[in-house]
């Protein structure tokens, strides 16, 4: 004890005006991996949390904010978004997010997020400090990346480069049927499309796979291809694939390729998943819900299935994160996490999935994702409950430092407030 007093006394001078150092005292904390402490001090150095509790001591010099009546939680971390990549959906020039072709996994998503994008700081404002952007089209649309809602450029936003790679599962869309566009292919021309593109995707896994054993190997006139080096993370374990599959039918060929490839598998926005809870629970497969607020998917579904799906893959046993699967949608990511929890899901598990449980799924659980010594200091403060709509967001933090919170939003609402 006496010598971190000593390290605090010596350092007490660099950090009072030091921007990523502060002290947030008299606030209620709610680490999220332990039990609130009320009345708390939660002190940041550096960028990092370097002590919490109801006592923790408070360097000399360091610049004190009074969080009295104020809460302090983790930032959320929206699981998948086309935050940066998709300003304005219907003009062409603004949208990022697709490549010509099937098979693209050398594509980074993260070279291409614009960090003006005002998408941005209206999403900073509900608290999420940080978010998946992923690429979509095609089979394998490329590598999706974990970043920060803060930073002039996309490399002081990176957090993980590659945090995943994108697959999108194969579904037969027929036509035919009474209200069904004109022009859509018959169920059977559409089966025999489906099962074509199925057996280019474990042609296509294959082929890397072959790539991989020619290259350490050192096979003579060894060529590098850049779609199959992408691949080799995945072969390995390093990179987890994200299968956007909604249908059980989807969800099964992503448990069957999985098992066939030897590939760590994340599921991204099921709906249908009666009769594959019980798989995904014993291969221990994580699930990125979308959001809650959406009719159900089949017509004689109950009203209320999308609002109970959470609960119930949470009593199964399953890892759950919420995710909004798009840009504007991103800021009410907390009140669909609280439509779970009003129908079912437990109200810590709830905000789990916001927080700790995304950080476990990406892999960065040691650095993110709750409020613990030696993590980074993603944090918002907030007038109350997050998973209430009236909750506002007072203060918000990103690797220690304070973020702007206006936004096109804010500045909107006071304008029209002011008309005469």
């Amino acid at each position: 004890m006496r010598a971190a007093a000593l390290l605090f006394a010596c350092l007490a001078p660099l950090l009072a005006g030091s921007e990523d150092s502060f002290a947030l005292r008299n606030i209620t904390i709610h680490p999220v991996s332990a039990p609130e402490i009320a009345a708390g001090t939660l002190v940041v150095v550096d960028g990092r949390i370097a002590a919490l509790g109801a006592s923790a001591a408070v360097p000399r010099g360091l610049r004190v904010i009074d969080g009295k009546g104020l809460h302090v939680y983790p930032g959320i971390i929206d699981s998948l978004t086309q935050i940066g990549l998709s300003e304005i959906s219907a003009v062409p020039a603004t949208v990022d997010t697709t490549e010509v072709g099937d098979f693209n996994p050398q594509l980074r998503a993260e070279i291409a997020i614009n960090p003006a994008s005002e998408h941005i700081p209206v999403t900073r404002a509900a608290g999420i400090t940080s978010v998946i952007a992923g690429p979509m089209g095609g089979i394998i649309s490329g590598q999706a990346a974990l970043v920060h809602l803060d930073g002039w450029t996309w490399e002081e936003m990176d957090i993980r480069r590659s945090a995943a790679m994108m697959l999108t599962i194969p579904v037969i869309q027929a036509g035919g049927g009474r209200g069904s566009p004109p022009g859509r292919p018959s169920f059977a021309e559409a089966r025999r499309n489906y099962e074509k593109k199925l057996a280019e995707l474990r042609d296509f896994f294959e082929a890397a796979r072959r790539y991989r054993q020619a290259r350490l190997a050192g096979q003579a006139g060894f060529k590098t291809d850049l779609k199959f080096e992408a691949m080799l993370p995945v072969l390995e374990g390093k990179v987890p694939v994200v299968a956007r599959a909604t249908r059980e039918r989807a969800v099964r060929e992503a448990l069957k390729l999985a098992g066939e490839q030897k590939i760590r598998l994340i599921l991204a926005g099921p709906r249908e998943v009666e009769g594959v809870v019980k798989e995904i629970r014993e291969h221990n497969i994580p699930v990125i819900l979308g959001p809650t607020h959406v009719p159900p998917l089949n017509e004689d579904d109950p009203y209320d299935r999308s609002f109970t799906l959470p609960g119930e893959l949470y009593k199964a046993g399953i890892k759950l994160a919420f995710a909004s699967f798009s840009t504007s949608g991103a800021r009410n990511l907390p009140e669909q996490a609280a439509t779970a929890v009003a129908y079912g899901l437990p109200y810590q598990e709830g905000l789990k999935a916001l927080t700790l449980n995304a950080a476990e799924i990406w892999g960065v659980a040691s650095e993110y994702g709750s409020i613990a010594k030696g993590k980074w200091a993603d944090l918002m403060v907030t007038d109350g409950d997050p998973l209430e709509t009236r909750t506002q967001v007072k203060h918000l933090f990103i690797k220690g430092r304070a973020v702007d919170l206006d936004n096109k939003h804010r500045r909107l609402y006071q304008k029209y407030l002011a008309r005469p």
